[in-house]
């Protein structure tokens, strides 16, 4: 199966700002969010893009605009990645919520927790993997198991991916971290999902790209996982 790279949108100008900014309109990057997305170009040079697949958001949006436009690929836009609808939640700052009982279950029990007039988390994570997982599918149908792709999502979105394709309940999903700009990688086998990287911030990114395939009498299987530990690229 093909590799996804799980990027969370640049910093945007509800990044900071203390409030829940959830699917709100009008929130765009801000001048260091810019600056991140332009710097996708050079820090993903090394990572061959078959797709760039983004939740319908702006702050996604602007986020990827700048590497697809580099790369000629035309993003398709995914509403099942969309932020978290967070109802009545959307807008308020966070020290108001602190107080309210809902948010100890989103800390300590995310899976039970639904936001008034919204969605649950566990619809969330269950609306994102089905997403992530039928791209996954129709890319590597297209292009093969060494196709790389990107997802554009938010915070929680990633998480739930992640914890997924960690075998992780979604209740411990919350010690996750996915910092904005910050690029997580997966590759789904058959079998099961390999997580390459998690939160990374940095540049050398040319690892996550899948190796030539060897000759079948040398290949491991491409859902086991290699008994030692890998010994690298």
């Amino acid at each position: 199966m093909a590799t996804v790279v799980l990027l969370r949108h640049a910093r945007s100008t509800a990044n900071g700002s203390g409030v829940l900014a959830g699917r709100s309109e009008g929130v765009h990057l801000d001048d260091t969010g810019r600056a991140q997305a332009d710097g996708l170009v050079a820090r993903l040079a090394d990572v061959p893009l078959r797709a760039i697949v983004s939740s319908p958001l702006t702050r996604c949006a602007e986020t990827v605009a700048p590497l697809a436009a580099d790369r000629g690929l035309v993003p398709v836009t995914e509403d099942a990645l969309a932020e978290v609808d967070y109802g009545s939640w959307t807008g308020r700052a966070l020290k108001d919520l602190f107080s309210e009982p809902l948010w100890k279950v989103v800390q300590q029990h995310p899976s039970a927790a639904v936001f008034p007039g919204g969605e649950g988390l566990a619809a969330v994570q269950s609306r994102a993997v089905a997403a992530v997982r039928a791209h996954d599918a129709k890319i590597t149908a297209e292009h093969g198991d060494h196709a790389v792709w990107l997802l554009c999502s938010h915070g929680d979105v990633i998480k739930a991916i992640l914890a997924d394709a960690l075998a992780q309940h979604l209740d411990s999903f919350q010690r996750i971290i996915v910092d904005p700009s910050s690029v997580s990688v997966v590759r789904y086998t058959e079998t099961r999902p390999f997580v390459l990287r998690m939160n990374d911030l940095g540049n050398a990114l040319a690892g996550v790209v899948p190796p030539e395939p060897k000759p079948e009498e040398d290949a491991v299987a491409s859902g086991d996982a290699v008994v030692g530990g890998s010994t690298g690229a």
